[in-house]
């Protein structure tokens, strides 16, 4: 159904690698071996962040706040304020919405460099229900002026984005899962805060997707294609904001479909934020979103929950042939 120039390589897919929250734990101990400037902020969540090794190698450049979300922002705020380059870790559940009024003014309004780590996100703590899932955060950290908010997709750009975020003098939120993620691609190894990533290139269907539903989304393209000869442009959109509104109006330009994927609430994050531009801008491609639905959330496991709500191969692939009425 139309020309494909392909960067990855079903085939050539390596097998799971590391969770990304274990490459952001090594990055930082590198980046804190040369760098005393960088300081870890935690609220009891050194081990479910991964930081055991960092606290032990350099315990001068980590604080422990203990359960109390709203004083690690503050601490983490005042620490930045300085000079220091901080990395204020906690559960994405809790941080954004404990601290929100924190991350908000102390951090955002007042133009402090922390970097938020929102870990455990998504629903990667789906067994515990729906007071540890993380369905908010994107939707209520765009509306905050002055944050950049970006949920990297594989170990990539997991490395890619602490190490950019420890030189970058703007307040940040990153958000990570707990489960092994697999390398993308091999071809494509640009990356860049705002400039989504292009995993997979078709001129029949676009799929956006962000953080871990980036994988599922291009097993479902390569479904498509072998189903039904689909070829499919596959964007990883680390960068919920802000959004890479030129990447999204070329891959718009050319009329196909796009169905947008992320471990969300369909409501204000990754699907909308794409929905508003393209409406703005003219553009009249089909369009779906792909998210948590407005219901009381299921509990289980995070493979658990995205079956059910269809954010896996086969749910994609569903719902890509509907769009494409198939």
């Amino acid at each position: 159904m139309g020309e494909v120039s392909t960067v990855v390589d079903k085939k050539a897919l390596p097998d799971v690698d590391r969770a990304n929250l274990d490459v952001f734990s090594n990055t930082l101990q590198e980046l804190a071996s040369t760098d005393r400037q960088i300081l870890v902020v935690t609220s009891d969540s050194r081990g479910s962040g991964k930081l055991g090794p960092f606290g032990q190698k350099y315990p001068a450049q980590h604080i422990e706040i203990g359960i109390a979300e709203q004083n690690l922002v503050g601490v983490a705020a005042g620490l930045a304020s300085t000079g220091k380059k901080v990395f204020a870790v906690s559960p994405a559940c809790f941080l954004t919405a404990r601290s929100f009024e924190q991350i908000k003014t102390d951090v955002a309004y007042s133009d402090n460099p922390v970097k938020l780590i929102g870990i455990s996100a998504g629903v990667s703590y789906g067994a515990l229900g729906s007071t540890h899932h993380s369905l908010h955060d994107f939707a209520a950290l765009r509306a905050v002026h002055n944050l950049m908010v970006v949920a990297p997709a594989d170990n990539f750009e997991t490395e890619q984005a602490i190490r950019q975020a420890a030189e970058l003098d703007h307040p940040i939120y990153i958000r990570f899962g707990k489960k092994p993620m697999p390398l993308l691609s091999e071809a494509n190894q640009a990356f860049a805060f705002g400039k989504g990533r292009i995993i997979n290139q078709g001129d029949d269907l676009v799929l956006i997707a962000t953080g871990e539903t980036v994988y599922p989304a291009l097993l479902a393209a390569h479904k498509l294609e072998a189903l039904h000869d689909i070829k499919t442009t596959v964007i990883s959109m680390h960068t919920i904001k802000p959004l890479d509104y030129d990447l999204l109006a070329t891959v718009a330009a050319k009329g196909c479909p796009i169905l947008t994927v992320e471990e969300h609430s369909v409501f204000g994050g990754l699907g909308e934020a794409c929905a508003s531009f393209l409406i703005q801008n003219g553009f009249r491609n089909r369009f779906r979103i792909m998210g948590i639905p407005d219901e009381y959330t299921v509990t289980g496991s995070q493979i658990e929950i995205f079956n059910h709500y269809g954010l896996s191969e086969e749910g994609i692939t569903n719902e890509a042939q509907i769009l494409l009425d198939l």
